[in-house]
C-alpha cells in the first residue's frame, strides 16, 4: 500500500449497546482536535442492544466531507458481522480484530493485513468490574490506533479528562486501557501504518456538531416558544435540543418562570394540530418528525395550507416506506412533503446541507411561515440530523427583527372598513390576518377548512372557491422570490452537462465533480436550497443538454417535481440515485454519470450512422 497522509477511512464494527459509541467518537474528535478534517458516520440498528453497529470515520486533508468507497482499516470486534467486515476491507487494507479467540479460517484473505489484539483478554486481566471490562476494551483499541496511525495521545487524554471531569478513577482506568493498546502495538507490529495522521491547521474556527442540535437551537433563535411533538427516530433529538436551549435562553431571569411550552402529544397528528393552534393564536410553534409522522400529519397540513395558518415542521428523513429502515438515511419524503394532503396543495420546503444551514433555515422558517401564512418544512435527513459534521460556527445578528408578516393591530383595524381575511389587497396573494382578541369589535373571523369567500364566510359558490385557489397560486409565485436561492458553482457555464443536487448529497456531489474533471469530463453544478424553484433553477436546466439530478431515493422524486413544476422534458433530466440507506458516495455519482454519458455517446454515434 502506498504512503498516505490524512487520507483514509477507518470503520469500527461493534455490538450495539456495548459502550463503543463513546470510544469511537473519542477517536473522531481527537482527529478533529489535531486540525484535520474528519467526517464520522454512525450506522446503528433500530433495536436498543445486541445487533451490529458500525461507525465510519473518513479523514480527508482535502476537506471532502461525503462518504467514499472502500475501507482502509476495519476495527472488527463483533463476531456477528465479522464475515462481512472482512469482505469490506479494500485490497492492501488492514483488519484489526479481537484475537482473544482465534479468527476462523474463512475470514482469512491473502490480499489484506491482519492486526490481532487480545482486547478482551487484556481487559479482563487489567480490570475486575465486568461492565468496565467491556467498556474499556473499546479504549484499548483506541490506544492501539493511536500508535498505528499517529493519533495524538495527548488530545485523546484531554478528551477523556473532559468527559469524566471530577471522576479520577474513571480517568485513570481509561489511561490504563489506552496504554495497554499502545504497548501491545509497540511489541507486536510495525508502526505507523502506510496511512497515518499528521497534525494540520485546517479546521481552525470550525465546530463539530449534528444537524438536529442545530435545528433545535435555530428554533430558539427563530423565536419559537412552543413545540408539540411525538417521539420518532431520527428526529427526537431536535426536541431534546430545543428543550435544552429553552432551559438556557427561555427562563425569566427575575422570576425563574419558563417562557416556553413543550408538549409530547398522543400522536403526530395531534402534535401538528397543537402547532397550528399555537401559531393561530400568535405564538411561534413547530414540530419535528420523520416520514411516518408526515404521513399522519397530512390532514392538518392541508388545513394549515387552506386556512392559511403559519406552521413549521422539521422532517428528519429516514428510509421508508412504512416503518422502512428507521435508522438509515434517505431523501424519500420530498413528494410527500411538497404536496402533503388531499386536493391541490403546494408546500414550501427548505433543504439544508450543513448544520449551519440547519440553524439558519430553521430560524428563517418561522419568518417565512408568518410572511406566507403557510406551513414551512425543513427537510433534513438522518445523516445530517444525527451525525456530527464539520461546520462553520453559527452566527446571529442581535439587531435582527422577526418578520411577523401581514398582521393588523388594533389601531390599524380602526382604519379598516370591512376586514376581509382572504382579500388580496397587495396583489402578492398574501392577505392580512389578525391575532385573536386584537380588537373588541373588528378583525374577528372564523377559521375553517371548508370553502369560504374573501371575508371568511362559508360558501359553496364555485366562483368564490376558484378565486381563493387562484390567489393561493399567486402566493406560490411570491414564495419563489423570497425562499433561499439556489447556489450556482460557476459564473459562466462551461459544459453542455450539469449536475443538480441538494441536502446531504452535496458533499459527495462536489467531490464527484472533481473526480469527473480528473477523467476529462466537465460538468456545471447547482445546489437547490428550497422549493418552490426559483428562476435560476429553470435557467440552469434550459442552458444544458443534460442535467443529472442527484438524490437519495428510488423514485427520483426531485426529478419528478422538476417535471411537474417546470414542465421540463423528462429526457433531459437524468436520475442519479442511491437508496440503500447509506449516504451516497462520490464514486457512485461519478460511475453513474460516466456510464450514462458513454451510453449517450454510443447512441448519438449510432444515430449519426443511420442519418448518413
Amino acid at each position: 500500500m502506498s504512503q498516505s497522509i490524512n487520507d483514509f477511512i477507518v470503520r469500527f464494527a461493534n455490538v450495539n449497546g456495548t459502550g463503543s459509541a463513546s470510544a469511537n467518537y473519542l477517536f473522531a474528535k481527537a482527529i478533529f482536535r489535531m486540525g484535520i478534517p474528519v467526517t464520522p458516520k454512525n450506522i446503528f440498528p433500530s433495536n436498543i442492544q445486541g445487533l451490529p453497529t458500525w461507525y465510519e470515520v473518513r479523514v480527508s486533508e482535502k476537506g471532502y466531507l461525503g462518504r467514499r468507497e472502500g475501507i482502509d482499516l476495519m476495527v472488527s470486534v463483533n463476531p456477528q458481522s465479522m464475515a462481512q467486515d472482512v469482505k469490506n476491507v479494500k485490497p492492501g487494507g488492514y483488519f484489526m480484530y479481537d484475537s482473544t479467540k482465534k479468527l476462523p479460517d474463512p475470514y482469512i484473505r491473502e490480499d489484506i493485513h491482519y492486526l490481532g489484539i487480545p482486547m478482551m483478554e487484556m481487559s479482563n486481566q487489567a480490570f475486575s468490574d465486568p461492565r468496565k471490562r467491556q467498556l474499556l476494551k473499546n479504549i484499548i483499541y483506541v490506544g492501539a490506533l493511536a500508535k498505528l496511525i499517529n493519533l495524538d495521545i495527548v488530545e485523546v487524554e484531554k478528551l477523556i479528562g473532559e468527559q469524566f471531569e471530577g471522576k479520577a478513577s474513571l480517568i485513570e482506568a481509561n489511561h490504563i486501557a489506552l496504554k495497554l493498546g499502545m504497548e501491545f502495538v509497540e511489541s507486536n507490529f510495525d508502526f505507523p501504518l502506510p496511512f497515518r495522521l499528521e497534525r494540520k491547521n485546517l479546521v481552525k474556527g470550525k465546530i463539530l456538531v449534528d444537524g438536529n442540535t442545530a435545528c433545535g437551537l435555530g428554533a430558539v433563535y427563530g423565536g419559537a416558544t412552543v413545540m408539540a411533538w411525538y417521539p420518532i427516530t431520527p428526529s427526537t433529538s431536535v426536541a431534546e435540543a430545543f428543550e435544552k436551549y429553552c432551559e438556557e435562553y427561555r427562563i425569566d431571569p427575575e422570576t425563574g418562570e419558563k417562557r416556553f411550552a413543550i408538549v409530547q402529544a398522543e400522536d403526530e397528528l395531534a402534535a401538528m394540530g397543537m402547532v397550528i393552534g399555537a401559531n393561530w393564536n400568535g405564538a411561534r410553534a413547530f414540530t419535528a418528525t420523520s416520514g411516518p409522522g408526515v404521513s399522519l400529519m397530512n390532514e392538518f397540513l392541508g388545513l394549515a395550507y387552506f386556512a392559511e395558518v403559519p406552521a413549521v415542521l422539521v422532517d428528519v428523513q429516514r428510509a421508508g416506506p412504512s416503518t422502512g429502515m428507521p435508522t438509515r438515511t434517505q431523501q424519500p419524503d420530498l413528494m410527500l412533503a411538497a404536496y402533503a394532503s388531499h386536493g391541490d396543495t403546494k408546500h414550501v420546503l427548505l433543504l439544508p446541507s450543513t448544520p449551519k444551514e440547519c440553524f439558519e433555515m430553521t430560524a428563517k422558517s418561522f419568518d417565512l411561515a408568518e410572511r406566507l401564512q403557510t406551513p414551512i418544512m425543513v427537510m433534513t435527513d438522518l445523516d445530517l440530523g444525527m451525525n456530527d459534521h464539520i461546520s462553520d460556527p453559527f452566527e446571529w445578528n442581535d439587531k435582527r427583527k422577526y418578520d411577523r408578516g401581514k398582521v393588523l393591530n388594533a389601531e390599524e383595524l380602526e382604519h379598516v372598513g370591512r376586514f376581509g381575511r382572504y382579500l388580496d389587497v397587495d396583489g402578492d396573494g398574501i392577505p392580512f390576518r389578525t391575532y385573536p382578541g386584537t380588537h373588541p369589535t373588528k378583525g374577528a373571523f372564523f377559521t375553517r377548512g371548508t370553502s369560504r369567500d374573501e371575508y371568511a364566510a362559508y360558501t359553496e359558490d364555485g366562483a368564490a372557491y376558484k378565486r381563493n385557489m387562484d390567489r393561493l397560486m399567486v402566493k406560490w409565485e411570491t414564495a419563489k422570490k423570497i425562499v433561499p436561492s439556489a447556489q450556482l458553482y460557476q459564473k459562466k457555464y462551461q459544459s453542455p452537462y450539469g449536475i443538480l443536487f441538494f441536502g446531504t448529497s452535496t458533499f459527495s456531489s462536489e467531490e464527484a465533480k472533481e473526480l469527473l474533471q480528473e477523467k476529462g469530463i466537465e460538468v456545471d453544478a447547482i445546489r437547490i436550497k428550497a422549493f418552490p424553484f426559483g428562476a435560476e433553477v429553470l435557467e440552469f436546466v434550459h442552458s444544458h443538454e443534460l442535467v443529472f439530478v442527484i438524490e437519495q431515493n428510488r423514485d427520483a422524486q426531485m426529478r419528478s417535481m422538476m417535471m411537474i413544476e417546470m414542465e421540463t422534458n423528462p429526457a433531459k433530466l437524468i436520475p442519479v440515485l442511491n437508496y440503500d440507506g447509506m449516504p451516497i458516495t462520490a464514486d457512485a455519482i461519478k460511475n453513474q454519470i460516466t456510464n450514462h454519458l458513454q451510453q449517450f455517446k454510443n447512441l448519438n454515434h449510432e444515430l449519426s450512422k443511420t442519418t448518413v
